[in-house]
């Protein structure tokens, strides 16, 4: 049963650990009624990196046991100059000792783009799309758990966010002592884009028509060397919905009718002697760059960040499927790709550029 609001529920935002949260001091506490709901959350960093310091709003919504009804939905909670979360509308926990179960998410709904649905029936983000412009895409966290009167009055509900997207960076590097490398753009070709997060299983679930886009973005140009560059940009690191990738296949379907996944980079190579080998020489009034590209197959999972580091130093991969002439091989060997994986954390694998034939190693 939802009691009279005497007292903030109150949040604290914190990085990487737990602290114990402590209820805001009121002399009109009504003590038959206890304390204010308290939350200890922690949480990582973010892609579009949210920080303790930055975090400003969360949203939770209760769920009594036994009950049809929502004890409170999508409350905001603010960050106040204390560094706690506290709402505007006040909630008690059930006098009678009743379990809550909480899930709590950030940022908005509208902010997402979706629908949150948290009902006894239903507790899914529904109608995601993710945004084309990389530089619009944002991190989304969730959280749930329990807890009750007796357990948690005094020491508060330990609330731990976890990420719900897949981060992804595209690094570039090169120590041929034969061509030069510049480099001003990235694609990500085909993935998924709209989908269906449950908050009780924590998988998505593609939308039926499995629609995809190619999420580019521009960098500064830059020669490559050795050591590898991120060439995402300004619009930083793409947040992208967890799922199975299949490749693109540059000979089999050069065009990608199939909407294949790859990598592309927009890329300018000569020489080390300055002799332009791509685009070649016949374009440079129509184009200063091309697209080269390769195929992956990575299985992107929730929560992790994958870094791809492409290395130049053998060749320079296929040209786009949207070039005028796709599949075809530019220098001959493969890319090699490096991907490191962890949870928000980087893991990787490297990936040469081909000399031909397509395989990544």
């Amino acid at each position: 049963m939802r009691k009279t609001p005497l007292l903030s529920i109150i949040l604290t935002g914190i990085i990487g650990t737990s602290l114990a949260s402590c209820s805001q001091d009121e002399p009109e506490v009504n003590l038959h009624q206890g304390m204010a709901i308290d939350f200890r959350p922690a949480m990582a960093s973010r892609a579009a990196e949210t920080t303790n310091a930055n975090l400003t709003d969360i949203y939770v919504t209760a769920i009594e046991t036994g009950s049809t009804d929502n004890y409170f939905s999508n409350l905001q909670f603010t960050k106040g100059n204390d560094g706690f979360f506290s709402s505007e509308t006040k909630y008690y926990w059930p006098g009678d000792n009743n379990t809550l179960t909480f899930y709590a998410y950030a940022p908005s709904q509208d902010d997402m783009g979706a629908d949150v649905i948290i009902d006894n029936t239903t507790k899914q983000i529904t109608n995601f799309i993710t945004p084309t412009e990389i530089s619009q895409q944002i991190d989304i966290i969730t959280a749930t758990a329990t807890g009750d009167r007796k357990d948690n009055e005094a020491s508060g509900v330990p609330l731990t966010f976890k990420h719900i997207l897949s981060q992804i960076e595209i690094d570039a590097k090169s120590e041929s002592k034969a061509y030069k490398y510049v480099v001003a753009g990235a694609r990500i070709g085909r993935a998924a884009t709209t989908g269906t997060y449950d908050f009780t299983t924590g998988q998505w679930t593609l939308d039926m028509w499995h629609e995809t886009e190619v999420y580019a973005t521009s960098c500064d140009s830059v020669t490559l060397s050795a050591t590898p560059v991120s060439i995402m940009g300004a619009s930083g690191n793409a947040m992208l919905i967890p799922q199975q990738l299949t490749p693109w296949m540059p000979v089999g379907d050069p065009d990608n009718a199939a909407r294949a996944a790859y990598l592309s980079v927009l890329i300018r190579v000569t020489t080390v002697d300055g002799a332009l080998v791509y685009p070649s020489p016949t374009e440079t009034k129509s184009r200063e760059y091309g697209w080269v590209a390769l195929p992956i197959d990575t299985k992107w999972e929730a929560g992790k960040k994958y870094v791809y580091v492409l290395d130049f130093t053998h060749g320079a991969g296929y040209h786009d499927p949207d070039d005028p002439n796709p599949g075809q091989s530019v220098l001959g060997d493969p890319i090699k790709i490096t991907v490191d994986v962890s949870d928000w954390t980087s893991s990787s694998s490297d990936i040469d550029m081909p000399h031909g034939g397509g395989r990544i190693y």
